[in-house]
């Protein structure tokens, strides 16, 4: 049996990105050592389009702060970062003092205009990932929608959801990251924003379907058994396969 204790972050994204940074370090310092800490999509900035540069530059040093940060703790969050002048969404994985994965948003959300602000990603940066003996793999709110990208995820053990989905499809997001769960017989893990007109609904979902859910608090917290993924594909056998890289 491989225990592992989750927190996921349902907490507000203020403007001022300093203070969203040190509620995040709180957080992770107030967590048990060893804990795996998912927080919502551009928890530290939000879709902030008006100062993109200034919070591509603030990622430097936030990402310098998890790095610090993650000596005993996995953080796994988004950040807004600049390269050969573009914007991305970038996922980054924090683990043991290292940076140990990091995707940059494939699908954009045109609804709220991402697409104008940022560039799209590589699908070839959507692989799993190793953490503490588990495969691992990770999608980026909107990303949720295509079931492709669940494919290119089969056989993970854990699969880790940032979000800032909209309180108008809250049942959407609920539905499909239940239904994630099931059709990859893994954990799914979802952090979303509980900020004005956001969704909340984060969860941490087992490969049977059951949910922990909470939308009155500011951390979801639980401890999961990764051999419960292994049961679950031997107790239904659809023929998912151990993802190996």
């Amino acid at each position: 049996m491989i225990f592992k204790d989750i927190i996921s972050l349902q907490i507000k994204t203020k403007q001022n990105f300093q203070d969203n940074l040190a509620r995040v370090i709180t957080q992770i310092q107030k967590s048990k050592s060893g804990s795996i800490i998912l927080t919502p999509e551009l928890v530290l900035s939000g879709f902030c389009y008006q100062n993109m540069d200034e919070a591509s530059e603030f990622s430097k040093h936030a990402t310098e702060q998890l790095l610090n940060a993650s000596t005993n703790h996995t953080i796994i969050t988004t950040m807004i970062e600049k390269k050969n002048h573009k914007f991305y969404n970038n996922l980054k994985v924090f683990s043991k003092g290292e940076l140990i994965h990091k995707q940059s948003k494939h699908k954009l959300f045109m609804l709220g205009e991402e697409h104008l602000h940022f560039a799209s990603g590589s699908a070839n940066e959507i692989i799993p990932f190793r953490l503490d003996g588990m495969n691992c793999g990770a999608l980026i709110c909107f990303e949720l929608r295509f079931v492709d990208l669940w494919q290119k995820l089969q056989g993970v053990d854990v699969l880790f959801i940032p979000a800032q989905w909209g309180q108008a499809r809250k049942d959407h997001f609920e539905t499909l990251s239940r239904a994630l769960a099931i059709a990859n017989q893994c954990f799914v893990i979802t952090s979303n924003s509980a900020s004005l007109h956001m969704a909340k609904s984060s969860a941490v979902i087992s490969p049977y379907g059951k949910t922990i859910q909470d939308d009155s608090q500011e951390i979801i917290q639980a401890q999961i058994d990764i051999a419960e993924v292994e049961k679950m594909r031997k107790y239904i056998n659809v023929g998912l396969k151990e993802c190996i890289r």
